[in-house]
């Protein structure tokens, strides 16, 4: 019966079905809290991250969370005091804080995973080669523990400075079942140091939006700022806070942005380069509370997901673009414009990316129960192209 009052009574259905929905998963979330488990967890960036999950503003003040802290038996202590503080901060949210030192029991029921920097460094800077075979080895036992141990629905997030594009791509071999949809590379370090800068050369405060950062996130990139907007700018130009202008209208030292600008992002994904941890936590904070609640409307997004051909970027590689999050999902903006200019950095990133891919090789997984998660060296100190 297709009566306008059938069709009411339809529509009234349908929300009070879609209300009942969201109150039983609320119920849930109560329930069974939501697990996270933190690879690399003596870093820097978990200590920073913790509070930033744990306070609400990420899940959502409905959504409790257990976080488990992986690592090697070499950093215990280290893992035994950030439990310990993490339980002193007494977040109404947080529901459990635990250490793991053992593989065995690593992803267990993990609704996300936060793979942070593995490549295991020995008191010298070993070849590429070495580093090659060591980020393989590592993304081989993570990816089959993410596959054996981790509920089907679970959410990856590759983050650090070495080889995070390959990394991503191996977990996604290696944990086959796992829907490539959930496995992204965060790219925001490099978008929101690429805003701070311009930020800075405009002697405003950090009101830029819409840069992108296109290829090898930790190597060979584009940052893209054909669509950048400043907003907030002091001028004699006034409009309301949604009211935009085109950044390189106003930046009109180009030898500086070829120059100066292109050189310090680029030295931001060096291995030589480090960080205290505040902004990869903040990032991937930020790529969480989007993924969940939404990013901004009409805001563009960069992040490393496997391509299928968008933008003539070949199939099958890792490769950062612009997505918009939306509904507990991303999707690629596709409708985005790029120039003749930038089509043909897309080639040239695509072609490298592709270069190294074929340096890595990919054997069947295989994990012994026996492993131990072995001991890394957290502060290289020599800068090589990755």
């Amino acid at each position: 019966m297709l009566s306008e009052q059938m069709l009411r009574i339809a529509k009234e259905n349908l929300q009070t079905h879609i209300e009942i929905e969201k109150e039983e998963e609320y119920i849930k979330s109560l329930i069974n809290p939501l697990q996270v488990w933190i690879s690399s967890a003596s870093a820097p960036a978990c200590y920073n991250l913790i509070p930033l999950l744990a306070n609400g503003e990420v899940f959502g003040m409905a959504t409790e969370v257990s976080i488990h802290l992986l690592d090697s038996s070499h950093y215990k202590e280290i893992l035994h005091g950030i439990v310990m503080e993490a339980e002193d901060l007494a977040f109404p949210l947080l529901r459990s804080v635990s250490m793991h030192t053992e593989l065995d029991d690593a992803f267990v029921q993990a609704d996300i995973v936060i793979l942070l920097d593995d490549i295991l460094f020995q008191h010298e800077i070993p070849s590429l080669e070495d580093c090659i075979r060591q980020v393989t080895e590592q993304c081989k036992v993570y990816g089959s523990l993410i596959e054996k141990n981790a509920n089907s629905k679970v959410k990856v997030i590759v983050s650090g400075k070495t080889f995070v594009n390959l990394r991503a791509l191996m977990i996604m071999t290696f944990a086959p079942s796992i829907d490539g949809q959930n496995i992204i590379a965060v790219a925001m370090f490099l978008e929101n140091a690429a805003k701070a800068m311009l930020a800075r050369k405009l002697n405003m405060n950090s009101a830029v939006k819409d840069v992108i950062v296109w290829g090898n996130i930790s190597g060979n990139s584009y940052v893209d700022l054909s669509k950048a907007k400043v907003y907030k700018y002091d001028s004699a130009i006034w409009g309301p806070p949604n009211f935009s202008r085109h950044l390189l209208d106003m930046i009109y030292d180009g030898n500086w942005v070829r120059s100066e600008f292109a050189f310090v992002l680029s030295s931001l994904s060096s291995w030589g380069h480090h960080c205290l941890g505040m902004s990869p936590a903040h990032v991937i904070a930020t790529v969480l509370r989007y993924w969940y609640q939404d990013s901004p409307p009409g805001e563009i997004v960069s992040m490393g997901i496997l391509s299928e051909g968008q933008f003539c970027i070949p199939e099958g590689i890792i490769f950062s673009m612009p997505v918009r999050f939306q509904d507990g999902s991303w999707e690629v903006i596709t409708e985005t414009e790029i120039s003749e200019e930038t089509q043909e950095a897309l080639k040239r990133l695509a072609h490298d990316l592709i270069q190294v891919i074929g340096k890595f090789t990919f054997p069947p997984p295989s994990l012994s129960s026996s492993q131990t998660l072995p001991e890394r060296e957290s502060n290289p100190n020599t800068q090589r192209e990755n």
